[in-house]
C-alpha cells in the first residue's frame, strides 16, 4: 500500500482561504500518482481529487480541469534519473517542465501550485527560466511559504504555495506570506493571513504586499523584499559607509579534509616543529572566539602560503537551519595567538584585500554574527556560499564610531591589565619570606587598584557624573541642590531643585537656539521670547525654555541634519514621555512657588523627594551634555601657511570654574577669543555667543555664564545661570547683536 502525504491542518486552512479570496467554488486537486519518493498526495476530504499517472500529461490535464473550476496542482517533485542536467543549470525536476507547459484556458481561471520553496525563491538559472516562462502566461497573486506543510516529510522542508491568474495588461499586487517556524501560533497566523489577503499595501506580522512586483528572474525569497528587512539594510548606513563584503575580502576554501590529509601523509603531531593546527568548524564559537587546541585537534604539515594569517576572518561553512535563539554566521577573527594554523575544508577564510583598522574588523565580525547578516545573505542557507558572502552588505564605521570603538577597546584592555595586576597581587600572598611582608605588600600594591575601582564605580552615580562631567552651569546648580538637601533646610532645598530644573532647560534651550541659528533655522518659540525680552519686567522663564525644546523635538526643519550634529541628541531631551511628564510637574511647582502657593512645611519633605526624582529624570535624559563640553577660547593664533589655528581654551566641565588651560589645533580662522563654544563628538566647535557668554560677575566676582534676560529700550540685561545675578550692558553693540539674531 502506497503511503500518502497530506497538507497539515494549518496549511490546508491557508490554501482554502487563498482560494476563497481569489475565486468562487471548491477547487479540484490534481496530483501525480507518485508525488515525492514512494509517497502519493492525499487531497483534503471535501475537494475533488484527480490523480494523473503520467507526469507528462499533468499540464494538459490541468488545462481541462481549470476550464470548469479552480485548481490546486500538486506536480511530482521527483528528480529525473539523469541529474547531470542540474550541473548544467537545467532543471532536474519534472515540475519545472510541467509549470512551463501549463496554459490558462480562460481569463478567470485561478490555479494554486504546491512546490518546493526553491522553485520561487532561488536565483539559479533553471528556476529563473521557469518563472520567466510561467510569467508569459500567468500573474502571481500570492506566495505562501510554509515549513512542515506536508505530513511524512521533514518538518524543516520549506514549501511554497503559489496562486496564479491569467496574465493581464496591468499586473496585480503581489502578496507574500511566511508561516513562522517552528511551533507557530496557528490562530494568530490565520488571523494575520486573513488581514494580508484584504491588504492592498503595507506589511503585517508575517507577510507583506508588493505593489510593484519584481521581475521573475529574481528569486522571491521572503526576506529579499520584506520592507522591514530592506529598512534595516538601509539603516546600516547609519554606522558610516556600507560595502559589499566582496569589495573588502577575498574568499578561500581550503582543500584540507582529514581524509585528504591522511592520503597525502600530511598529518603529524603538535610536537612536530613543522606541525600546524588544523582549524575545524567546531573550533569557531558563536561568541566570536576560537577554541584552544584539544586532544581532538588535528595537526598537519601545510605550506606557509596556505596557512592562516592574523586578521583573517574564519566562518563555519555549515549553517544550523534553526538556531534558537536566532544567530548569524559563526565568525571569528584570527589573532597572532591562534597561529600557526590552517583552515579545514569546513571553514571559509576571508582575507582582507587591504589592511583593515581594528574598529573595521571588529564591526564586520560582530555584524556577521547577527541574524540580520544571515537574512541579507539570501534564501535560508545550509552552507555558506561564496556568492552569498561576496554580495552581502556590511557596515563600515564612521569617524565618531571608530573613535568610540577604539576607546571601548582601550578600556577593555586597561580593565584586563588591572585584572591581571590584581591576580598577581593575590597570588603573591605566600611568596614573601614572612607573613608581615606579604601582608604589607598586598595592602600597598592593592591600594591603587582599589582606588581605581572606586573611581570607576562612581561613574555609575548620576550625581558624581553631573558634578564632574556636565557643563559648569548645570554641575554648579546640581552641587548646590545636593548640598541644600543634605543640610536639612527644606525650603532652601525645594527652591534649589526648582532653580536647577529651570536653569537646565534654559541652558539646553540656549544651545538649541544657537545651533539652529547656525543652520539658518528660526524656531517659532523665538517670537514669545522676543516679546518677553522687550517687555522689560520679567524675562523668559520655565515655560519658554520648554517651548523651545518641545518645538525642536518635533521640528521638520531639524530632521535632515547630519547624523553627528549635536542637535540630534539635544532635541531628544523632552522627546521622551517620562521627561516631559517630569518637566510639566516641575513647571507647575515653579508656578505655584512664584504665585505664593507654596508647599506647606509639613508636606515639604515629601515634595522634595518627588521634585528631586523629577529633576533626576530630566538630568538622566540630559546625559548627552557630558559628551558636549562647554569651552571658553582664551587665545587664538592663526598660522596662514599651515592653515591651522593654535587654540588655548578652558573646558568648563564640573562644578567649579577654575580649570586648567589646554591647547588644540583647529582648521578654522573664525574662532573668537573670549567667546563660549560647544564642542561636539567630532571635535567641531559651535559658537554660542550671544545666547551664552562667559565673564566675571559684577555682583559675586565669580566667573559666570550669562544669557539674555531682558532688553528694555536703553539697556540689555543678562542673568547668570549659576547665581541668578544681573549684568547690565547699555552699549549699542549689545542691542545691535540681539537684533541681528532676532531677539529684539
Amino acid at each position: 500500500m502506497v503511503e500518502t502525504a497530506k497538507l497539515s491542518s494549518l496549511s490546508e486552512q491557508l490554501v482554502a482561504m487563498g482560494f476563497d479570496r481569489f475565486v468562487q467554488g471548491v477547487p479540484a486537486v490534481l496530483s501525480s500518482s507518485l508525488f515525492a519518493g514512494e509517497l502519493a498526495f492525499s487531497a483534503p476530504g471535501s475537494w475533488q481529487s484527480v490523480c494523473e499517472p503520467s507526469w507528462a500529461q499533468l499540464a494538459a490535464r490541468a488545462g481541462e480541469l481549470l476550464a470548469d473550476r479552480p485548481l490546486f496542482l500538486v506536480p511530482t517533485w521527483e528528480r529525473r534519473e539523469n541529474s547531470a542536467k542540474s550541473r548544467a543549470n537545467e532543471p532536474d525536476s519534472y515540475y519545472a517542465e510541467i509549470m512551463t507547459s501549463c496554459r490558462p484556458p480562460s481569463l478567470d481561471a485561478v490555479m494554486a501550485v504546491l512546490l518546493p520553496a526553491q522553485a520561487w525563491a532561488s536565483d539559479r538559472p533553471w528556476a529563473a527560466e521557469m518563472r520567466t516562462k510561467v510569467a508569459e502566461h500567468w500573474d502571481t497573486l500570492l506566495v505562501v511559504y510554509v515549513s512542515g506543510a506536508l505530513t511524512h516529510l521533514h518538518s524543516n522542508l520549506e514549501t511554497a504555495v503559489v496562486f496564479l491568474r491569467p496574465r493581464a495588461q496591468t499586473r496585480p499586487v503581489l502578496k507574500v506570506f511566511q508561516v513562522p517556524h517552528p511551533r507557530p501560533d496557528e490562530a494568530a497566523v490565520i488571523k494575520d493571513f486573513e488581514r494580508l489577503l484584504a491588504r492592498q499595501g503595507g506589511r503585517g506580522e508575517h507577510g507583506y504586499v508588493l505593489r510593484e512586483p519584481p521581475g521573475p528572474e529574481q528569486g522571491l525569497h521572503f526576506d529579499r523584499f520584506d520592507p522591514q528587512v530592506l529598512q534595516r539594510r538601509d539603516d546600516l548606513a547609519g554606522f558610516g559607509a556600507v560595502n559589499a563584503l566582496g569589495d573588502l575580502f577575498t574568499f578561500h576554501l581550503a582543500p584540507f579534509g582529514e581524509v585528504a590529509l591522511k592520503r597525502n601523509k600530511q598529518l603529524t603531531s603538535p610536537r612536530d616543529p613543522g606541525g600546524v593546527r588544523m582549524l575545524q568548524a567546531r573550533d569557531i564559537g558563536r561568541d566570536g572566539t576560537i577554541a584552544p587546541p584539544s586532544e581532538e585537534t588535528l595537526w598537519a604539515t601545510i605550506p606557509e602560503d596556505k596557512q592562516l594569517a592574523a586578521g583573517d576572518l574564519v566562518i563555519r561553512r555549515l549553517i544550523a537551519p534553526l538556531i534558537v535563539p536566532p544567530h548569524g554566521f559563526f565568525t571569528a577573527e584570527v589573532s597572532e595567538e591562534d597561529l600557526p594554523a590552517a583552515a579545514s575544508e569546513q571553514v571559509v577564510v576571508l582575507r582582507p584585500i587591504k589592511p583593515l583598522s581594528r574598529p573595521q574588523a571588529r564591526l564586520i565580525t560582530m555584524f556577521l554574527r547577527t541574524p540580520l547578516a544571515l537574512t541579507l545573505s539570501g534564501p535560508r542557507l545550509t552552507t555558506t556560499t561564496m556568492k552569498a558572502l561576496s554580495t552581502l552588505p556590511v557596515p563600515q564605521p564612521d569617524e565618531a564610531l571608530t573613535k568610540a570603538l577604539d576607546e571601548l577597546t582601550a578600556a577593555k584592555q586597561q580593565l584586563k591589565r588591572w585584572e591581571q595586576q590584581a591576580d598577581s597581587v593575590i597570588e603573591s600572598v605566600f611568596q614573601e619570606k614572612t607573613a608581615a611582608r606579604a601582608r604589607a605588600r598586598v595592602i600597598d600594591s592593592g591600594r591603587a587598584l582599589r582606588l581605581r575601582v572606586e573611581a570607576a564605580s562612581l561613574l555609575d552615580d548620576l550625581g558624581h557624573s553631573v558634578r564632574t562631567r556636565f557643563p559648569y552651569p548645570i554641575a554648579y546648580r546640581w552641587r548646590e541642590t545636593e548640598a541644600r538637601i543634605s543640610t536639612g533646610d527644606a525650603q532652601a532645598a525645594y527652591v534649589a531643585i526648582l532653580d536647577t530644573a529651570e536653569e537646565l532647560l534654559c541652558y539646553v534651550a540656549q544651545l538649541v537656539l544657537a545651533l539652529a541659528l547656525a543652520q539658518n533655522i528660526t524656531l517659532g518659540a523665538v517670537t514669545a521670547i522676543r516679546d518677553k525680552l522687550a517687555g522689560g519686567r520679567s524675562g523668559p522663564g520655565f515655560g519658554d525654555w520648554a517651548n523651545v525644546l518641545n518645538e525642536a523635538a518635533t521640528s521638520r526643519q531639524l530632521n535632515n541634519l547630519p547624523e553627528a550634529h549635536p542637535l540630534n541628541d539635544i532635541r531628544t531631551l523632552l522627546a521622551h514621555a517620562d521627561a516631559e511628564k517630569a518637566r510639566q510637574a516641575l513647571s507647575e511647582r515653579r508656578n505655584d512657588q512664584a504665585h505664593l502657593r507654596r508647599v506647606d512645611p509639613i508636606d515639604l519633605p515629601h515634595a522634595i523627594d518627588v521634585a528631586f526624582a523629577d529633576l533626576t529624570c530630566l538630568v538622566e535624559r540630559a546625559r548627552f551634555l557630558a559628551d558636549l563640553p562647554l569651552i571658553e577660547i582664551t587665545d587664538v593664533h592663526w598660522d596662514a601657511f599651515a592653515r591651522s589655528a593654535h587654540v588655548e581654551y578652558r573646558e568648563l566641565a564640573g562644578d567649579h570654574p577654575v580649570v586648567p588651560t589646554r591647547t588644540m589645533a583647529s582648521p578654522s580662522n573664525e574662532l573668537e577669543k573670549g567667546s563660549l563654544y560647544l564642542r561636539d563628538t567630532d571635535g567641531a566647535l559651535h559658537l554660542l555667543r550671544p545666547f551664552l557668554t562667559g565673564r566675571d560677575c559684577p555682583t559675586c566676582r565669580s566667573w559666570s555664564t550669562f544669557h539674555v534676560d531682558r532688553a528694555p529700550k536703553d539697556v540689555v540685561i543678562f542673568k547668570s545661570l549659576e547665581h541668578g545675578h544681573i549684568l547690565e550692558d547699555s552699549s549699542a553693540d549689545a542691542r545691535r547683536l540681539l537684533g541681528q539674531i532676532g531677539l529684539v
